[in-house]
């Protein structure tokens, strides 16, 4: 698309590389040019200027090698177009501009891109014979501001012999379409993240299971990059429902379900109204009906959630005040989750399906006919509850009413707070599987 500066238009033109390009093929080229004194597949700082060029060189002989590969049946972005932005050593690289299922590298822009991905200089050129996703799960490249986007070029751009079996699209569902990243063949495992978050917490979880389970994550109705329908309920039974509809249009009979925070509350849902769907339940920090008094509770239930289609705060400041209240905010998962909170509540649909979801877990009744704690005793689907010691969203005390409500189902509690697939990662998924596996 053309640009504007200064009031004139100027056209983005592809990169390129000059006579190099020519003399060498890009891979072979990309896995030869290094600093001096430095081993193969090693990223290596330096003040030679002449070194400097040569591996700049190297990192945009990458970076196009991967955008030549881009596999569009891997990675569904689910718009029509967007950019995200390659850099090395802070410097950037080009700018990758997908557009219809095609992507093209460009000289970078002066907006600032949907994504961005970085990488110390001479890393992207490992990038490309390694693999992408793996340098993302070892920290060598970092993605900010779109998860969805980084994680999907990286998914569409991995070499052939390290090509990972995931993959991110949409399906077109009763409610409108939902975002998955899906990997693995087997038995079908759907996770469902919480609030606020978005299918990218369960990554590691997916790649976890994928060697014994079809493992598909989620985005939420109202979340990520799945639809958000105005007026919609947003509380456990709607998403429930929307999980039942996904399995339909996957054309899924049964799937087991694993959920975190909201969506173990989700999923709990679904195997009380849905149990001939629903296989087992591994429920990671769920969230449950408070037991507590809830004095804000007459004054919610008179604020419309529509509300949320207002955004009185200016972006910079929002930012600002999550990135102070979250801990460890500058981490990497912390940060990219960050990001995707903020890319969905910066929209109006998005802020108001985070606003009502909100208010109707605060809401919940925990007791009376239709209370969550009296249902709770007739879940049929066998359970296993993962608690985080020093979780203070949902504390570890509230096991003990779980076990007396549900003797039947398993507990397992971890040194971590409140998202263990993540926090104890090891762990955690040691436990799914096993309890996934036990039929």
């Amino acid at each position: 698309m053309p640009a504007r500066r200064g009031g004139t238009r100027s056209r983005r033109r592809p990169i390129r590389c000059g006579r190099r390009e020519r003399e060498h093929p890009r891979l072979a080229y990309c896995a030869q040019v290094q600093a001096p004194g430095a081993k193969a597949g090693e990223a290596k700082r330096t003040d030679d200027p002449q070194a400097k060029a040569a591996e700049d060189l190297a990192d945009r002989e990458a970076v196009q090698a991967l955008v030549d590969r881009f596999d569009h049946s891997v990675f569904d972005l689910g718009r029509p177009r967007a950019r995200l932005r390659l850099e090395a050593g802070g410097e950037p690289l080009g700018e990758v501009a997908i557009e219809y299922g095609q992507a093209r590298l460009l000289e970078p822009g002066h907006r600032r891109p949907d994504a961005v991905l970085s990488a110390d200089s001479g890393r992207w050129r490992e990038v490309v014979v390694g693999g992408g996703l793996r340098a993302f799960r070892a920290g060598h490249v970092r993605i900010r501001y779109d998860l969805h986007l980084g994680v999907g070029f990286l998914a569409a751009t991995e070499p052939p012999q390290a090509r990972s079996p995931l993959r991110i699209r949409s399906v077109r569902t009763a409610l409108g379409r939902i975002s998955i990243a899906e990997a693995g063949s087997g038995p079908p495992a759907v996770a469902i993240h919480g609030l606020g978050a978005t299918k990218a917490s369960f990554l590691p979880t997916v790649r976890a299971l994928a060697a014994a389970h079809r493992t598909i994550a989620i985005d939420l109705p109202g979340f990520g990059d799945s639809v958000k329908p105005i007026g919609a309920r947003y509380d456990a039974a709607f998403f429930a429902e929307a999980v039942i509809g996904l399995l339909d249009a996957l054309e899924l009979e049964r799937a087991d379900l694993i959920g975190n925070s909201m969506g173990g509350r989700v999923a709990l849902e679904a195997g009380l109204r849905f149990p001939e769907r629903v296989g087992r339940l591994a429920l990671l920090a769920p969230s449950l009906a408070w037991l507590r008094a809830r004095p804000w509770a007459p004054l919610l239930r008179l604020v419309p959630t529509e509300l949320g289609l207002i955004q009185p705060a200016p972006r910079a400041l929002v930012e600002r005040i999550v990135r102070q209240v979250v801990p460890r905010s500058d981490e990497q998962w912390t940060a990219a989750g960050i990001d995707e909170f903020l890319r969905s509540y910066l929209t109006p649909r998005g802020r108001a399906a985070f606003y009502a979801a909100a208010r109707n877990i605060y809401l919940e009744e925990p007791h009376g006919p239709d209370g969550f704690w009296t249902r709770l005793g007739s879940l049929a689907v066998p359970a296993l509850f993962v608690w985080g010691r020093h979780d203070t969203l949902v504390p570890i005390g509230f096991a003990r009413h779980v076990r007396r409500v549900l003797p039947g189902a398993e507990h397992l509690e971890l040194r971590c707070g409140h998202v263990p697939q993540l926090e104890r990662p090891r762990e955690t998924h040691d436990a799914v599987s096993r309890f996934l596996g036990d039929r």
